[in-house]
C-alpha cells in the first residue's frame, strides 16, 4: 500500500521517517481505499466522519475505527453502509449499538469490544509500561517513545551495543577536555561496508549528544530533546561516513568522535591534526575502546576507565598501581 496520513501535529521529519507521505484531510478522505482512524474524542473530531465527508470517499471504502465509537456519526455511517459507500468497517466499541446498526454486522461490520480485553492483557501491558518509563528514566532505548526517532524494533536490537558505544565515547571525548564547557565544534564518523541507506545513525547521533553534554551540565538529554538542547548549547554536531569494502554483516565497524577547539587534560588524546579523538568498536556485544588520538588500543568501555601515558622505565606499572590502591582505600575511607 502507498501510505497517506493526515496529522496536523506531526513534523514532515517524522513522518517521512516511517515512509509515510502526509496530507490534508479532504485529500485523506478522497483518495484513500482504507481508513484508519487514531485520534481521540474531542469537540474538534466528535462525528468527525459524517454524511459531508462520507460522500466525498471512494465508493466501496473500508473503514477500521481503532480510536473512540463517537468520532463517527453512527446513523451517517448506515446511510452510506446502506449506499455501498463503505463496503466495510472494523470498530473497537466500549458500548452496545443501536439495533439498526447491529443489522450490518455480519455481512459489512466487524465489532470489537473494549471490555473484552483479557485483564491478563491489560496487567502484562501495565507491566510493560511500567518498564519502558523505568528504563528511559535510567537513559536506556526506549521504542515506544512519542517524538523518538522511528526505528523498528529489529533494528533497534542490532544498534543496541552500537548505542551504548556511542554514549561511551560521547562522555569519554568530552571528559578529556579541559574546559568541557568549551566545546562548540564535534565530528562523528561513521565507518560501515553497508549502504548509506540501510544504516540509521539517528540513535547514535542521539546518544553522543547525551553523552558529550550530561557530564558538563545538569541537562539530562534523551533521544527527544537531543537535537533542541545541542542547539541551545551552541553545539554543533557533524557526521560522515565512510564505506567500506567488506560484509556488511555487522551495522558498524567503527564509530570516531573527535572535539576539535579545544585544549586537553590528556595531552595523548590529542590526535595529529589537532583534536581530541577517540575511537571506538562492539566486540562480542561490548563496546571497546580501540584508538585514543594518535594511539591504538583495546580495551573495554565497561566499568571505569583511568588514561596514563606510558613511561618505557621498569617498576613504572607496580607504581602507578600503588598509586591507584592508595587513593581507593582512601575514598573508601
Amino acid at each position: 500500500m502507498h501510505v497517506i496520513a493526515h496529522d496536523p501535529y506531526s513534523p514532515a521529519d517524522h513522518a517521512r521517517a516511517i515512509g509515510v507521505e502526509l496530507v490534508n484531510f479532504d485529500q485523506a478522505i478522497t483518495t484513500a481505499e482504507f481508513i484508519s482512524l487514531h485520534m481521540p474524542l474531542t469537540p474538534t473530531t466528535s462525528k468527525i466522519l459524517n454524511d459531508d465527508t462520507f460522500a466525498k470517499m471512494k465508493k466501496g471504502v473500508r473503514i477500521v475505527n481503532v480510536a473512540r465509537g463517537g468520532v463517527i456519526d453512527e446513523d451517517a455511517l448506515v446511510r452510506a453502509l446502506d449506499a455501498g459507500i463503505v463496503a466495510q468497517h472494523l470498530m473497537f466499541s466500549q458500548r452496545s449499538h443501536q439495533q439498526q446498526t447491529i443489522n450490518w454486522f455480519c455481512m459489512r461490520m466487524l465489532l470489537q469490544l473494549h471490555i473484552l480485553v483479557p485483564v491478563q492483557w491489560k496487567l502484562r501491558e501495565g507491566f510493560n509500561a511500567q518498564e519502558a518509563v523505568v528504563g528511559a528514566l535510567r537513559g536506556e532505548l526506549a521504542a515506544t517513545a512519542v517524538n523518538a526517532p522511528m526505528v523498528p524494533a529489529e533494528v533497534l536490537s542490532e544498534l543496541k551495543p552500537y548505542v551504548v558505544l556511542a554514549e561511551k565515547l560521547g562522555r569519554l571525548a568530552v571528559q578529556l577536555v579541559a574546559g568541557g564547557s568549551g566545546v562548540k565544534t564535534v565530528e562523528v564518523t561513521y565507518a560501515s561496508a553497508r549502504a548509506p541507506d540501510d544504516l540509521d545513525t539517528r540513535l547514535l547521533h542521539a546518544m553522543i549528544t547525551k553523552g558529550i553534554i550530561e557530564p558538563i551540565s545538569s541537562v539530562f538529554v534523551n533521544l527527544v530533546n537531543d537535537d533542541f538542547t545541542a542547539k541551545q548549547r551552541g553545539l554543533r554536531i557533524s557526521e560522515e561516513r565512510i564505506v567500506l569494502d567488506g560484509s556488511p554483516e555487522s551495522p558498524l565497524d567503527f564509530i570516531q568522535v573527535q572535539i576539535a577547539n579545544v585544549e586537553s587534560k590528556f595531552a595523548s588524546a590529542i590526535s595529529e591534526s589537532g583534536e581530541i579523538k577517540v575511537e571506538g568498536q562492539v566486540k562480542d556485544g561490548i563496546p571497546h575502546l580501540t584508538r585514543v588520538g594518535s594511539f591504538e588500543v583495546d580495551v573495554s568501555l565497561e566499568g571505569s576507565i583511568i588514561l596514563c601515558r606510558q613511561v618505557d622505565q621498569p617498576a613504572m606499572i607496580g607504581s602507578v598501581g600503588s598509586i591507584w590502591v592508595r587513593r581507593m582505600l582512601m575514598s573508601a575511607l
